[in-house]
């Protein structure tokens, strides 16, 4: 029932009388102490008004409200407290690591620095198996710094006191002298690589003599040997993706890693090789290591016109040189081919903009490797990739014939070759790019190496052996430019090992 308005009784039952009034009907609320009539749709009952008690709940929220303030409050101290208590180790920490002359947010060094710091104390004895404990050289500091200190990235991990009592700052890994290691050399052996090109798996060729498998190159003023087995090759290529770009030499350096890769791995089932068309590829399955070889021998795009002509195109890179990216290590060569002339040169001319030019060998040459730089600095992760140039890798004909030849170079100069004034291209154009180029400079500790050139102990076009006859002929037949195997090209893989142990700033060129 619902609370009507009060009336007098009289009047109210007179009303009820004549008219009923709906008991749903509400018209105010009285005030207290006012008579008022709870009415049914038949009878009214006279009330009188009281003001309500608080309810339970009201009372218990009033109650509650003292508490939750002080309980508000005392939250607010303690985070206030807490919050002061953390700047306080903050700020103490930056002091200690400031006065420490630390570097908090130094990028990560690369998983290969670990073994940056390996060396072997002579009076330790030597682990002489083909497979055996492996010591890389230590970090040279000489060198050109880059020219760009803003995009080199943080500095190198000091090197490790020589354990020799040798001046590290004096170590340059390409400055030294062949040292005779029958025991430590070759790292592999040449019968277990299946799959050595021909062309220069000498041994097999019949090349009567091995001294040539049995030398190491030792750095002059560098604590440490040049020495790196395969074991230790696989895990320097865990998780890695080394990717090697140009001519023959290049892949006469690719193999050879292949072969130290291969042979180390115990499982040989677990290992694949794919050879397409200009791509070659060695992956180690259990270690998650690829080894890839990508011909480019200019570095520029070789077309093939519709009409048989070849054109040399100096403004862009070749198809394939987009497979390069996401490598953690690449290692470009470009040279030879540059110097060939008459029926020899691959290319019948030149274009630029889609027109044909019309430019000196070494304007070319410039310019091809200007359109390669700028591709790599526009297109290479620096913080994800190393990227190497090697050197010439010289040859040894004219005055210095290799026909004949087993053992090394040791005393006198060797007359250079190749074009200094091409060498100064190469190195102009790496000394200006963004991204850091560390220079495989292998030309002068290879040029003392007359004696590990295939000779007549290689192939003809046919892939057959040279004959007897053939053999004869050596100015015509011997091979002076690419390096049997194993060989010359595994040092020049402990020395790129070595060099991912440095910061790229490091950059040897020649002098």
């Amino acid at each position: 029932m619902l609370p009507i308005a009060p009336t007098p009784p009289h009047r109210n039952r007179a009303r009820t009388d004549a008219q009923p009034k709906p008991s749903h009907a509400l018209l105010a609320f009285p005030v207290p102490g006012q008579s008022f009539s709870l009415c049914d749709q038949s009878t009214c009952y006279p009330k009188t008004w009281q003001e309500p008690e608080a309810s339970l709940a009201s009372v218990a929220m009033d109650s509650v409200k003292p508490a939750a303030l002080s309980t508000s409050s005392k939250r607010r101290a303690l985070a206030t407290s807490l919050c002061s208590l953390a700047c306080l180790f903050l700020l103490s920490a930056g002091l200690l690591l400031l006065a420490a002359g630390s570097r908090p947010f130094q990028a990560v060094a690369p998983q290969w620095d670990r073994f940056s710091k390996l060396a072997q104390p002579p009076t330790l004895p030597l682990d002489r198996g083909r497979h055996g404990e492996a010591v890389a050289a230590p970090a040279p500091d000489a060198g050109s710094g880059d020219p760009q200190e803003e995009d080199a990235g943080p500095p190198a991990p000091a090197p490790a006191p020589s354990e020799e009592g040798e001046d590290e700052e004096g170590c340059n890994m390409f400055d030294g002298k062949w040292v005779r290691d029958a025991a430590g050399y070759p790292v592999y052996e040449g019968a277990e690589c299946p799959f050595l090109s021909d062309q220069v798996a000498c041994r097999r060729n019949g090349r009567p003599d091995s001294d040539y498998e049995h030398w190491r190159w030792q750095p002059s003023g560098c604590g440490g040997r040049t020495r790196l087995g395969g074991a230790e090759a696989l895990e320097l290529c865990r998780n890695k993706r080394l990717v090697f770009v140009g001519d023959s030499l290049n892949r006469n350096m690719w193999e050879p890693l292949a072969c130290i890769l291969y042979t180390a791995v115990l499982d040989r089932s677990r290992t694949r090789i794919i050879n397409d068309a200009g791509l070659e590829i060695f992956r180690a399955m259990d270690y998650n290591c690829s080894v890839e070889f990508i011909w480019s021998p200019f570095l520029v795009k070789l077309e093939t016109k519709d009409d048989r002509t070849r054109a040399l195109k100096l403004d862009q890179l070749p198809d394939t040189m987009p497979r390069t990216l996401g490598a953690d290590v690449l290692v470009f060569n470009t040279g030879h081919w540059w110097t060939h002339t008459g029926k020899l040169r691959a290319w019948d001319h030149l274009e630029r903009d889609g027109k044909m030019v019309d430019m000196a060998g070494e304007e070319a040459f410039n310019r091809a490797l200007r359109t390669w730089a700028r591709w790599v600095d526009h297109n290479v992760d620096r913080g994800r990739t190393r990227v190497f140039f090697r050197s010439i890798s010289p040859e040894h004909k004219s005055v210095n014939g290799c026909y004949n030849q087993t053992s090394p170079i040791s005393n006198g100069t060797v007359a250079p070759w190749f074009p200094k004034s091409l060498v100064s291209i190469v190195e102009r154009n790496i000394k200006g790019m963004r991204t850091p180029v560390t220079y495989l400079n292998i030309t002068h500790l290879s040029e003392l190496r007359i004696d590990a050139h295939p000779s007549v102990y290689t192939v003809t076009r046919d892939g057959k052996p040279l004959n007897m006859e053939q053999r004869q002929q050596p100015i015509t037949y011997a091979d002076c430019s690419h390096w049997c195997l194993p060989g010359l090209p595994d040092t020049w893989n402990v020395l790129l090992l070595a060099s991912l142990m440095t910061h790229p700033s490091n950059v040897q060129f020649l002098g």
